[in-house]
């Protein structure tokens, strides 16, 4: 390999565009029209516009990547995450245009994506596996004989998912229909097919995670451990390596079932095994992510191993013999990232400018960044600013060291998630040093940190606090309750155990506002039909998170903006009159 074309943006290609200077290659950086400015344009040795704001103009546009990478010249692709890194199709296509395709082979892709494939290797392996169906299901009979079998609760999963996205919990019979139904619309949405399978929901589980590297050939380096528990809305927030309290048996287990599924699909590059871990012990394999993870420098701060550069030598075909079966893993790291949300609305994704970028310093820390001391979130992408990484000689050290780095991290301008990792490190469940203490699960922080209200932010100019009401809304199968400013409420609520309504002003009366920033990814109603007042009549996504616009009053509902279409938060999208 020569020159790297990196099909991604901000802080993912700005760490393969570092990599590449410390490779001895040359890199290509690829834009949208909004990140014609971007550090990773800037950093990169060439770059190319992409003609196109929205992520499916440019970043999903395959063909554009392609044409990019024959006119610069470059021999190879890397595609970062997120994006075009896991699919096979595409790794397909950038082999069969003769370039070197950094990542996994795409017949690793295509098995290992498919969840109900993944789960029937790890059987053949003799991984742990809660009870599931053997493939996917035809209708809501099967999910109930399952449940009926099994028990409640239960998870319906999209069968070409992942990250949260097409994941329903059910946890009564009396939500198995509207559950299913919202699981296959939603897989539908993100990933073009409905197929689901279903699982027995494993209550309140930490997710901890194996690093693997593979020789394409058969061997499979296990690259440490992590947990990934601090979630929110099945999204990681904070990740640590290595996994804390666990046991030698857990460990053995973790190490066994990850070699073995690598081995069994002679997987080739680097790749993450999940896990989820019951309070009681259980271990049960989840899935396999086919690329390189967000949180992946905590592993190399604990290993020593640069992960994008072995992703690079096995792509051009070297062994990994210099690497133990297990790499040793020294001392305890964090990884926090920094996204521009607003923890106390419910972690609502924001867009918008920032003034101001205090990057915190001292020994043993590392900032992966896609932005300046200032700039711009666009709501186009996703919302994430920075990711901070803290390492100790321990866990205890590492934590001590981390509310340090976030005390003196500070952003002005738009909402971010730091005030909430101030808070998180003086939880005592969370920085616990016995295990019996660590009480973090997958869904702790949405059931159990009721200090979030505490966490918001100042709203936008001229939106004074008292402005703001309280709506209910349905978050991956689960009721939350959300703030926003008054005179934004016409798009929101779930029309369902929602309180009363503020009744629309003179000058806002028939429009339908957006309530975020984000994009209108479906309607559920068409220009001219007559709704009634707490009807559905859309659905706005963001960072993975689905909002329903619900109807404030009944009329003849007007669409004024496409599918598809980003938008930011107030901005009218639909009328009824």
């Amino acid at each position: 390999m020569k020159k790297v074309l990196i099909a991604n943006r901000g802080e993912i290609a700005v760490r393969v565009i570092r990599a590449c200077a410390s490779y001895g290659l040359k890199s290509v950086a690829v834009y949208s029209d909004t990140d014609a400015n971007a550090m990773h344009v800037h950093l990169a040795d060439e770059a190319y516009g992409l003609d196109g704001r929205s992520a499916l103009e440019t970043y999903l546009d395959a063909d554009k990547i392609l044409a990019a990478a024959k006119k610069s010249g470059a021999d190879a692709i890397h595609p970062g995450y997120g994006f075009l890194s896991e699919r096979a199709d595409f790794a397909q296509a950038v082999e069969d245009a003769g370039l070197i395709w950094i990542g996994p082979t795409p017949e690793n892709i295509a098995l290992l994506g498919d969840k109900v494939a993944a789960r029937t290797i790890a059987e053949k392996v003799g991984a742990p596996l809660v009870p599931g169906t053997p493939g996917p299901v035809d209708s809501v009979d099967e999910v109930r004989a399952f449940a009926d079998a099994h028990g409640y609760p239960i998870a319906i999963k999209a069968a070409f998912g992942g990250g949260g996205r097409g994941l329903k919990v059910v946890r009564s019979p009396k939500e198995l229909e509207l559950r299913y139904d919202s699981a296959v619309s939603e897989a539908v949405s993100a990933f073009g097919r409905g197929e689901c399978y279903v699982e027995r929901f494993v209550d309140r589980p930490r997710h901890v995670e194996t690093q693997i590297l593979g020789d394409g050939k058969g061997r499979i380096v296990v690259v440490g451990t992590r947990d990934c528990s601090a979630q929110r809305r099945h999204q990681k927030v904070i990740e640590e390596a290595p996994a804390p309290f666990i046991t030698d048996l857990q460990m053995e287990k973790l190490i066994e079932a990850s070699v073995a599924i690598g081995s069994e699909v002679k997987y080739r590059g680097v790749g993450t095994m999940e896990f989820m871990l019951g309070s009681d012990g259980l271990l049960s394999f989840l899935e396999v992510n086919t690329r390189l993870q967000v949180e992946h420098p905590v592993t190399e701060r604990v290993t020593g191993v640069d992960l994008v550069i072995w992703q690079f030598k096995i792509a051009e075909g070297h062994d990994m013999d210099e690497l133990p079966d297990v790499v040793p893993q020294i001392g305890h790291c964090f990884e926090f990232r920094i996204n521009a949300e607003d923890p106390g609305r419910g972690f609502l994704p924001q867009a918008g400018e920032f003034t101001r970028f205090d990057v915190p310093g001292g020994p043993f820390l590392r900032v992966d960044s896609g932005v300046g001391s200032a700039g711009t979130i666009s709501a186009e992408f996703d919302s994430m600013i920075a990711k901070i990484i803290v390492w100790g000689n321990n866990r205890e050290e590492a934590v001590a060291r981390s509310r340090q780095a976030m005390k003196e991290c500070n952003i002005e301008g738009i909402p971010t998630l730091v005030p909430f990792h101030r808070r998180m490190l003086e939880e005592p469940q969370f920085a616990a040093t016995k295990a019996k203490d660590f009480l973090v699960h997958t869904n702790w922080i949405e059931n159990e940190c009721t200090w979030l209200g505490e966490l918001t932010q100042p709203l936008p100019a001229g939106v004074h606090r008292e402005e703001v009401i309280r709506e209910w809304f349905e978050v991956d199968g689960k009721w939350i309750r959300l703030g926003f400013p008054a005179s934004l409420v016409g798009t929101g609520g779930s029309g369902v155990h929602a309180p009363a309504k503020a009744a629309p002003s003179a000058t806002t009366a028939g429009a339908v506002k957006s309530a975020m920033n984000g994009l209108v990814s479906k309607w559920l109603k068409a220009t001219g039909d007559a709704v009634a007042e707490g009807e559905s009549v859309g659905v706005l996504e963001a960072m993975k998170m689905e909002m329903p616009i619900v109807a404030e009053e009944s009329g003849t509902f007007t669409q004024m903006v496409e599918e598809g279409t980003t938008v930011k938060e107030g901005q009218v999208i639909a009328t009824i009159l």
